[in-house]
């Protein structure tokens, strides 16, 4: 899907910039930014709201483990087949290392009344994070270059390699790829 045909347009993102530059901040210091709730009124949320700059230390961690981290959203059919396979690759593997973030790209006005009971009624493991950043032409090429913007994607990466992948996944497919990763 071409980046200027998204569903997920820039009329419903809200940003609020960093005045910090995270690129110089130690790894300990960006886990802490990555714990602030950064766009909005959302007290009432389980789980926060960041805009891009929020998000990246989440897609650049050099812990160890090796982190899939999923782009998706409760509007998306595709992405609503798929989860079932990452919540049982993360069960399987989370002793090994594996950490599974779940990226919501959900309006903000499906997020009390759709997301919320989505990931309550289907216990979702992993962190849940939503992304509400209206400047998508800028943060979609810094996940992955060649990325046109549709969902379900997702990226596979620790300290030696990543990969993206802008398609839906089987359990069999995740579970090869991810495979990679733990070798």
């Amino acid at each position: 899907m071409k980046l200027n045909s998204l569903v997920f347009g820039s009329c419903f993102f809200f940003m609020i910039g960093c005045a910090e530059d995270k690129k110089q901040l130690k790894n300990e210091e960006k886990a802490q930014l990555t714990d602030k709730v950064i766009v909005g009124n959302t007290a009432e949320l389980p789980f926060p709201v960041y805009d891009y700059e929020g998000l990246e230390p989440l897609l650049n961690q050099n812990d160890g483990k090796t982190y899939i981290v999923n782009f998706w959203a409760t509007w998306c059919k595709p992405c609503l087949e798929e989860m079932p396979y990452f919540q049982q690759i993360y069960e399987e593997q989370r002793n090994n290392n594996v950490e599974l973030i779940l990226v919501s790209l959900d309006m903000p006005s499906m997020w009390e009344k759709r997301l919320v009971p989505y990931v309550e009624k289907k216990g979702l493991k992993g962190k849940l994070v939503i992304l509400d950043d209206p400047k998508m032409n800028e943060w979609i090429p810094k996940i992955n270059k060649d990325w046109g913007g549709g969902i379900p994607a997702t990226l596979i990466y620790n300290e030696k390699e990543r990969a993206f992948y802008e398609k839906g996944f089987s359990y069999d497919g995740l579970n090869t790829e991810l495979q990679k990763f733990l070798k």
